[in-house]
């Protein structure tokens, strides 16, 4: 197990509580981060039932139960149920004399059979029941169906207010995930993770514990996993939107991804990517924001203006590199000449926007406060207006505090660049702007911090500049990493 030591804690709480009645866990999170493993795991060490789910009827499925269950008390034949009522209370009575896990993996299977299968749960913990009060079942259902995993539990769901665990297990950040492909070249790191992110399984099941050796390895790496026509990667990003049960057009839902991904992040210009009306897009949107697919970012400076960011890297780095070529990637033994071809997409559709997004993650986790004067409460990126030149600018890093009065006052605005030398210009660039946020009377604007984030580095002057200007911060990506 890897860096799930908060996960591990969580449940082992939760599945060990001595505390008569039974209670519900609910456990999600995009598929390959581990959460079955760790489910797994917990049912071994505590003596714990396990059940996964598969696609099938509702009396399959009964059946199925039936047959774990009675193995799981050494029966000597397998249970019959004719509803989910009477697994419910098997299930229960099961944590009769102690605590008990009993997991239902891949939940979202039984209801996509059995609508009803939430409120048969919701009844069966019902207060004052004695089924509930006398059982010491600790209930976890899991799934990786994001939209129907986040509905679980809202709004007038039968099972909102019921659940004693909530836990989502999240992918690995830049850091973590170096540590776990064991790649300690920052740069090499860094384009690992702007193809296949913090997914753990992409590396064990999936390249087969196949990493950069060095960064001149990273090119042929790239070609014989994910650009290689029999490895599971190159399919990967098209089954995680077929994983997801609310995405029926996988079509359109393709085409808006892939107008984000080349590199149009508001609606109108996806829109226009896609020859729709902008007003078309906002059902499609939400949907894949739910799945967990894409993240709604609104400007730091501006209410009304939101971009739109794919949250899965592989699902970038298929659309913007593969998807344009697949046909040949299909049929081609050596990929070499594709992926020639395909660099400066690469570069500035999948490297520019992953490294802007990793400065921004970096500033608010681990950019403390004798960086930039305080902790971090907010950071995104904004848009900000010059009416004298008559154009607007873009802020790829923007970071704000609070105070004790609950104000924000910006902390630090920066610019984040992956494949060009940082100069001087280009702080130029940022005290304009400062100056701009400053006669607009943003609070603390005038003493924010100017970060430069330089993916190929920084020139003599601009290092001379920083070591004379507190005010001003060069980021390299070893920063990032260390």
């Amino acid at each position: 197990m890897f860096d799930r030591d908060y996960e591990w804690s969580a449940l082992e709480n939760f599945a060990t509580d001595p505390k008569p009645g039974a209670t519900l866990g609910v456990v999600s999170g995009r598929r390959r981060q581990g959460k079955t493993f760790l489910l797994r795991a917990l049912c071994q060490a505590t003596g714990g039932l396990y059940f996964a789910a598969d696609e099938g009827t509702d009396g399959e499925s009964l059946h199925r139960i039936g047959k774990v269950l009675a193995e799981y008390v050494r029966a000597p034949a397998p249970f019959v149920f004719d509803d989910w009522h009477a697994v419910v209370d098997a299930l229960l009575a099961l944590g009769r004399e102690h605590a008990v896990p009993v997991v239902i993996d891949e939940f979202p299977y039984l209801v996509k059979a059995n609508p009803r299968l939430p409120s048969i749960i919701q009844n069966a913990l019902a207060p004052l029941r004695e089924e509930r009060d006398a059982s010491r079942t600790r209930l976890l259902l899991c799934g990786s169906a994001m939209s129907f995993m986040g509905r679980l539990l809202s709004g007038n769901a039968p099972l909102r207010g019921r659940a004693g665990l909530e836990l989502l297990v999240p992918t690995l950040d830049h850091r973590l995930a170096a540590e776990f492909w064991g790649i300690n070249d920052p740069r090499t790191a860094l384009k690992v993770n702007a193809i296949v992110g913090g997914t753990p399984a992409y590396r064990r099941e999936f390249a087969r514990d196949d990493t950069p050796s060095s960064p001149d390895d990273f090119d042929a790496w790239v070609i014989r996993t994910v650009l290689s026509a029999s490895s599971p990667l190159f399919r990967e990003a098209r089954y995680l939107l077929a994983d997801e049960p609310d995405l029926h057009d996988t079509g359109l839902y393709h085409s808006v991804l892939a107008g984000i991904a080349a590199g149009n992040h508001n609606r109108g210009g996806i829109a226009s990517y896609m020859g729709r009306k902008s007003g078309d897009l906002a059902h499609s949107l939400t949907v894949l924001e739910d799945c967990g697919l894409i993240t709604r970012e609104p400007d730091v400076f501006k209410d009304n203006r939101t971009t739109f960011r794919i949250a899965e890297p592989l699902v970038t780095f298929y659309h913007a590199v593969m998807r344009p070529l697949w046909s040949d990637l299909e049929h081609t033994r050596d990929a070499t000449a594709l992926w020639q071809r395909s660099q400066r997409r690469f570069v500035g559709n999948v490297l520019g926007p992953h490294y802007e997004h990793i400065g921004r993650h970096w500033t608010r986790h681990h950019a403390g406060p004798e960086l930039l004067g305080d902790h971090p409460y907010r950071v995104g990126s904004g848009t900000v207006n010059d009416p004298a030149r008559k154009t607007s600018h873009e802020l790829d890093v923007v970071a704000f505090g609070l105070d004790d009065d609950n104000r924000q006052p910006l902390l630090a605005i920066g610019e984040a660049k992956w494949g060009e030398t940082m100069g001087l210009p280009h702080l130029e660039r940022l005290r304009h702007i400062r100056a701009l946020l400053t006669a607009q009377g943003r609070h603390g604007a005038q003493a924010a911090k100017l970060v430069c984030y330089g993916g190929a580095g920084f020139t003599t002057d601009l290092h001379g500049r920083a070591a004379e200007d507190d005010d001003v911060l060069l980021v390299g990506v070893d920063d990032l990493y260390h």
